[in-house]
């Protein structure tokens, strides 16, 4: 079912071939009043300095733009603008497909498809659909639910990410020495009065010296006695 709204798409088109930016202009220029074309770009230079005056509902953009990479510029066009972006390419690497929708693509056309594929595709995208086959869908889902699992620290890097560095040094000087006191770290550091870091819970940990990336104090110490 066709959904209409009251206003064109107003689409953006970035392709260093002029010849495909003139084709492109046409075929949807020809759906006025659905959605017409507000600029051209064949570089990400030239498209940044034209978007805040197209101001561009959907950019339609290329994976290569004449040796620059069209993925590398998704995040600048989305910085500068409310437009969705959708890819058009020649390139059928799933790889770089995957790479753009990451960086905030909401799909992906090829050049070998239809003018009615691609036309459908600019109206999902401005809808806030996005434009993935079953496959794209299903790697990308990997993909993500893969870089969640590794964004989840350990708790004790948490902690010492969250140390001053002052009181990173004073747990690395405590984490070194399984006989150190506060009392004794104080004088190492010339400090009148230690007050214990909010991580030193590592200290009381079996192996603290490892979420410092220290070496074993204790076997530190049996080499030197022997």
């Amino acid at each position: 079912m066709m959904i209409h709204q009251s206003n064109p798409i107003r689409v953006m088109l970035i392709d260093d071939h002029r010849s495909v930016l003139w084709g492109l202009e046409r075929l949807i220029d020809g759906e006025k009043p659905r959605m017409e074309v507000v600029g051209t770009a064949t570089s990400q230079a030239e498209a940044l300095a034209a978007i805040p005056q197209a101001a561009p509902d959907v950019i339609l953009l290329d994976l290569d733009l004449g040796g620059e990479s069209g993925v590398n510029a998704i995040p600048d066009f989305l910085a500068r603008s409310k437009a969705r972006v959708l890819i058009l390419t020649g390139v059928r690497d799933p790889a770089k497909h995957d790479s753009a929708v990451l960086a905030g693509a909401c799909g992906v056309v090829t050049k070998e498809d239809t003018a009615e594929t691609i036309l459908k595709a600019i109206e999902k995208a401005y809808h806030g659909e996005l434009w993935l086959d079953r496959a794209a869908t299903g790697r990308i889902f990997v993909e993500l639910s893969r870089r969640n699992s590794s964004d989840r620290k350990d708790p004790n890097q948490q902690k010492i990410s969250a140390l001053t560095a002052r009181e990173r040094q004073i747990v690395i000087e405590m984490a070194s020495d399984a006989g150190a006191t506060t009392r004794s770290v104080a004088e190492k550091m010339c400090i009148s009065r230690l007050q214990p870091p909010r991580a030193l819970g590592l200290r009381q940990q079996a192996r603290p010296h490892e979420a410092l990336g220290l070496a074993d104090p204790q076997r530190m110490n049996g080499r030197s006695n022997k």
